[in-house]
């Protein structure tokens, strides 16, 4: 069976797709994974095929309007606009390789909508993949860039209702512009592309990539959204071989406390540096600090704070007290995945309401956004996060989230799919 993978974004939006493809391909699929620019790497090396499209969203993030986009209103209406070009290229992209491959079942995420209509073209099956609670609407909780508390039953549910046909109405639009730019030539089917199109009409999952330990399944959605539990590699470089330096400092003392911001731009590296590294004195323990694609450096940082460009967290997260991060939904997972307690440090999008989950589960201190990111902040929370409680509490979060096995799970659902259960 050809699969065919799609999801852009940074490397938190394309490290689960890799870890589903991996277990499908043990399964014997024919898999390729289509991402932006800079994850070739990751994807072969896990056995898969790789097919680019042009977008680079590093390079893309470090972009000031980019930036300005992630802090304001009027930042995020300008980048909406200047976007269009480069939706429109990419929509040309995932028709153009979904019908070069012409796979029989194609998992997307969101950022990939056009994967539906190109699966209606061809009569493959295709799978929509979140990895947040958005798109199914839920008298729950509300929609996650909204507010992370609870509004009520009625605004909860109108927030996501609000959303989704936001989304919908702008993939009308931008898919009709398509249409139009080709002539017509190109058939687009009359379906919502965020459920998922399978030939016949009949339904399919939504796959939820997340653990229903931190966001339990609502009891008001419809069967076919099914949380799997994140995926995750099964070795995830566990066997990572790291530089000399890394190993002779984790093996100098106790193990450190991970500070990494990931993906996100930091617009003053230096100084964010800074206060983290003040905050680990504060608080009399050692750091590894990850550059990460902010930037984040501090030189001449002292022998108890080893910087570094990058390692698996998978590898490397075992081996800390606690870990530092901005609440991307992977990082979130890997660190709660090991049983290390949080201190999340959110800056936008869905990193808020991964932040409160994790302070509501108990395996993590009080979430400390960037805006008010500071050492005294930074130092009071990770004594919360070392306690005793706390670190039991992650611990046990661990055992329960890598017993999900989402990948699998996700492998298995699919599985039923194509074969018509």
């Amino acid at each position: 069976m050809r699969i065919l993978l799609m999801s852009l974004g940074t490397r938190g939006d394309v490290q689960p797709f890799v870890a589903l493809g991996a277990a499908l391909r043990a399964r014997g699929g024919d898999v390729t994974v289509s991402t932006g620019v800079g994850f070739e790497a990751m994807i072969e090396g896990a056995g898969l095929k790789s097919a680019s499209f042009s977008s680079n969203y590093q390079t893309l993030l470090q972009r000031p309007d980019v930036q300005d986009a992630m802090h304001t209103l009027s930042g995020k209406l300008r980048m909406l606009r200047k976007s269009r070009e480069r939706i429109r290229q990419e929509l040309e992209e995932q028709w153009n390789l979904t019908h070069k491959i012409r796979p029989d079942l194609i998992v997307y995420n969101p950022k990939t909508a056009f994967a539906a209509q190109a699966a209606h073209n061809i009569g493959a099956v295709a799978v929509p993949a979140l990895l947040q609670p958005v798109l199914a609407p839920t008298a729950a909780f509300p929609l996650m860039v909204v507010s992370t508390g609870n509004l009520g039953a009625c605004a909860n549910r109108f927030s996501h209702r609000l959303a989704t046909g936001m989304a919908g109405r702008l993939n009308r639009k931008n898919f009709r512009a398509f249409e139009r730019a080709h002539d017509g030539s190109m058939e687009l089917g009359d379906f919502d592309e965020l459920r998922g199109f399978a030939p016949g009409g009949r339904n399919v999952p939504r796959l939820h990539a997340y653990s229903r330990h931190l966001v339990p399944r609502p009891d008001d959605w419809p069967v076919e959204e099914t949380i799997t539990g994140y995926w995750f590699r099964e070795n995830d470089q566990t066997d990572w071989t790291p530089p000399a330096a890394l190993a002779r400092f984790l093996m100098s003392g106790p193990p450190p406390v991970y500070i990494g911001f990931g993906s996100m731009p930091t617009r003053d590296a230096q100084k964010t540096a800074q206060a983290a590294i003040e905050a680990l004195r504060q608080a009399g323990l050692r750091g590894v600090l990850s550059r990460g694609w902010g930037g984040l450096e501090m030189p001449n940082a002292g022998v108890d704070i080893h910087v570094i460009s990058g390692a698996p967290h998978g590898w490397l997260f075992p081996r800390c007290a606690a870990i530092v991060h901005h609440g991307g939904a992977g990082t979130t997972h890997q660190a709660l995945r090991w049983g290390r307690p949080s201190v999340v440090c959110p800056l936008f999008g869905d990193q808020p309401f991964w932040a409160r989950r994790v302070a509501d589960a108990g395996a993590g201190a009080e979430p400390l956004p960037m805006k008010k990111f500071s050492a005294s902040r930074l130092a009071d929370r990770l004594e919360v996060a070392l306690s005793s409680v706390v670190k039991a509490r992650a611990e046990e979060l661990g055992r329960l989230i890598r017993a999900e096995a989402g990948s699998e799970r996700a492998a298995d659902v699919l599985e039923s799919v194509m074969s018509g259960r």
